[in-house]
């Protein structure tokens, strides 16, 4: 990352994942590798540990910034950052007003992700497709889950914070959809707009917490079984397809802390159904931007390349 075009584009990269881990059944690890950048940011997280810290305490400044590989952190977090503060509020409107349309960009982005990411796998045995077909059985189990009514106390926010950063960077396993089944995702989502300092710091802790415990298993994953690891990761952005469908029938609802009636339990139907129950499929809106999620990944994927032979 040595010129200004290549942190514009880590920037964008962070921009991404932070609009995706707003969404409840995006994973901003998905985006990681789709745009090439999974492997050196699960190596960066692992840097930060107690050598780290000694660096930085004995005043090594320079040297602890190079092990961290700050330069791509900071960047990166900053385009995350920049992403949930100035679009949480877009993206629930999107959530709330063109939820079928939404779904569709997020069901075609991940679909053609789990093919792009499949391709990164040099060889292919019967482990290897277990693994793909238990991560995509994984996946799809979690997004089954039924959402908890939780209580809004500091050691569940710390937990709640330390289990969804894990779904976070796994790709396909979306951070803020275990935040929902924790009864935690408007809660959290709140406290962001509202920008309650207390809340956000517990739930960072727990954050911190997760992400320095499992980016070193990840990273551990990827050096002894590589193959076997991409192929858990792309069943999991398989098995994740379930969640994002754009056509849902609401079961089961519940009252927000601002009286508002919001989902609590969705199943899946068909574009059909959904017309019989008098409302509108926008059936090839939703073709559109599910092919512009198809679109996006493929223009990624042709610039990553130039940008690699440039």
């Amino acid at each position: 990352m040595s010129t200004r075009r290549d942190r514009i584009f880590l920037f964008l990269k962070g921009v991404g994942m932070g609009c995706a881990d707003i969404i409840p059944g995006v994973s901003g690890g998905t985006i990681a590798f789709i745009t090439g950048i999974y492997e050196e940011l699960i190596n960066s997280i692992k840097a930060v540990d107690l050598e780290a810290l000694k660096l930085l305490l004995s005043g090594k400044f320079s040297a602890f910034w190079s092990k961290i590989n700050g330069g791509f952190l900071i960047v990166l977090l900053l385009g995350i950052l920049t992403s949930i503060l100035s679009l949480a509020r877009i993206i629930t409107t999107l959530l709330a007003n063109h939820p079928i349309q939404l779904w569709s960009f997020f069901f075609g982005l991940i679909a053609i992700s789990a093919l792009v990411v499949s391709r990164d796998i040099h060889r292919w045995n019967i482990t290897v497709v277990l693994g793909l077909l238990v991560g995509g059985l994984a996946a799809y189990l979690i997004t089954q889950a039924v959402p908890a009514e939780t209580p809004n106390s500091l050691p569940l926010i710390f937990l709640s914070g330390a289990v969804a950063i894990c779904a976070m960077i796994l790709p396909g396993i979306s951070g803020s959809f275990i935040l929902l089944i924790l009864g935690k995702y408007t809660f959290i989502l709140t406290a962001i707009k509202e920008f309650q300092l207390g809340t956000l710091l517990v739930f960072s802790l727990g954050c911190l917490l997760g992400l320095m415990t499992f980016s070193r298993l990840i990273s551990w994953l990827f050096k002894k079984y590589r193959n076997l690891t991409i192929a858990v990761l792309a069943g999991f952005m398989i098995g994740s397809l379930n969640k994002v469908w754009p056509w849902k029938k609401t079961v089961e609802t519940y009252m927000d802390r601002h009286g508002e009636i919001k989902p609590l339990v969705q199943e899946n139907i068909l574009p059909t159904t959904f017309q019989s129950m008098g409302q509108e499929p926008y059936f090839w809106q939703a073709l559109l931007f599910c092919a512009l999620g198809i679109g996006l990944v493929v223009l990624l994927e042709k610039l990553a390349a130039n940008l690699k032979n440039a």
